[in-house]
Parts: structure tokens; C-alpha cells; sequence
């Protein structure tokens, strides 16, 4: 499952680039070497709130098995995963919603700050609140780190998420405007069919087929040991 949250974040990142890139052209430094690991910290920043966001959905997602609905949430999640993957655009009109103005003002003047200030923390710091701003793409792996339900894997599916927009941010940084608006718009049309895959594979891992990919969410395998989780009446 972790191929498709680097995939999906590659695939991220062209939409990300008109919403992200003028954040990351503004992250320098003096010299070649400290402009290069500026740049990568940045980055590095964006991924590890990525990671926490997934630490924190993952967690919720660990509870909500513990009460017994895993292979439900997990065909649940599965369906907003399609929505999201055929209007995942339209999620960044949440920035127009009065209760999240507030927190996105907040950030901005964040990044303000820290592109001002300069220096290698700062930059990682750019990278860290950055990575709060809402972001469509963002919404949809959360839902897919969420339905993993365990903590460790939320984290890890978030991170790999924001490891797959570094390349092409790193090459907007570094090369300008490399690609064409009709280049990043066809590879953006590959999205939503990523999406409904990643959609797909969790309904299917609801079902309980009993096969690999497809096994009883009921039941947890800790190690040698399997414990069921009884509902208390």
C-alpha cells in the first residue's frame, strides 16, 4: 500500500505546484551547498507534519477498530477515497470556509515568517507549516492513512505520501518552470484513476474475502498471538 502513497504524492505534486511552488522558490540560501539542503529540509519539514497528520488519523483509525467496525470503515473509507479521487480539486475550496480561514491565515503568517527569518531551521519550519495548508490531494491520503487503522502505518503512509512530491518540487526549485501548464494537466488526469485504485483496494479489504489482501478485519494477529474483540452488551 505504500507504493500508492508515493505514486499518489508524485502524482500530487503537479497540482501542488501552482498551490506550493511560489512557497518553494522563495526557500533559499547563500551558496550552492546551502541552497540545495535548504531546499531539502523544506521538503523534509513538509513530509514529518505529513507523518504526524497520518500518526494522529492513524490513531483515530486504531480506536475506531478496537470498537469492532474495521471492515465496515475500511469499505467506508474506501468510497470517500473515490469521491475525493473524482473531486479532489474541489477540496481546496475548504479554504473558503469561515472556520478554517482563521487557522489558514495563522499559517500564512507563519510562512511569512520563517521565509523571512532565513536559515536552516527556518526553512525546515517553512516545510512544517506548509504542510498544514489544506490540499485536496492531502484530504485523500489522510482518508487512505485513516483506514489503515494503526498508528505506525498512518505515519509511515503520510510520510511516503510527502517523500513522493519532493522530486518535482525539487525540480521546480532548481529548473523554474519546467513543465508546461497542458504537460502537468495531463499528468494530473492520471489522478483520479490512482484514486480509484486506492478506493477500490480498501473496499475490497472491507469485504473479508479471506484472501490476502482481503482478510477478516475482525480478528487481530499480534505476533503469534490473535485476540478478538468482544463488544460488551
Amino acid at each position: 500500500m505504500l507504493w500508492t502513497a508515493f505514486i499518489l504524492g508524485f502524482l500530487g505534486s503537479f497540482h501542488c505546484v501552482g498551490m506550493c511552488g511560489p512557497i518553494a522558490l522563495a526557500v533559499a540560501g547563500k551558496g550552492k551547498s546551502a541552497y540545495f539542503s535548504n531546499k531539502i529540509l523544506y521538503n523534509l519539514g513538509r513530509s514529518v507534519t505529513y507523518a504526524m497528520l497520518g500518526l494522529i488519523v492513524g490513531s483515530i483509525g486504531f480506536s475506531l477498530s478496537l470498537a469492532g467496525v474495521q471492515q465496515i470503515f475500511s469499505i467506508v473509507a474506501g468510497a470517500i477515497i473515490l469521491i475525493f479521487a473524482v473531486t479532489y480539486k474541489r477540496a481546496d475550496q475548504f479554504l473558503a470556509i469561515p472556520a478554517l480561514s482563521g487557522i489558514v491565515m495563522w499559517v500564512k503568517r507563519q510562512l511569512n515568517k520563517f521565509i523571512r527569518a532565513r536559515g536552516s531551521f527556518a526553512f525546515f519550519a517553512t516545510g512544517l507549516a506548509n504542510g498544514l495548508l489544506p490540499c485536496g490531494m492531502v484530504y485523500m491520503a489522510l482518508v487512505a492513512a485513516l483506514a489503515l487503522q494503526n498508528p505506525l502505518l498512518g505515519a509511515t503512509y503520510m510520510f511516503f505520501f510527502g517523500i513522493g512530491t519532493i522530486p518535482l518540487l525539487l525540480v521546480l526549485m532548481f529548473s523554474g518552470n519546467i513543465f508546461s501548464l497542458k504537460t502537468r494537466q495531463n499528468f494530473q488526469k492520471a489522478i483520479p484513476y490512482l484514486g480509484v485504485v486506492i478506493g477500490l483496494l480498501f473496499i475490497v479489504r472491507g469485504l473479508g474475502l479471506g484472501m490476502f489482501y482481503s482478510p477478516n478485519l475482525q480478528v487481530f494477529d499480534y505476533g503469534n498471538q490473535q485476540v478478538e474483540i468482544t463488544m460488551c452488551e
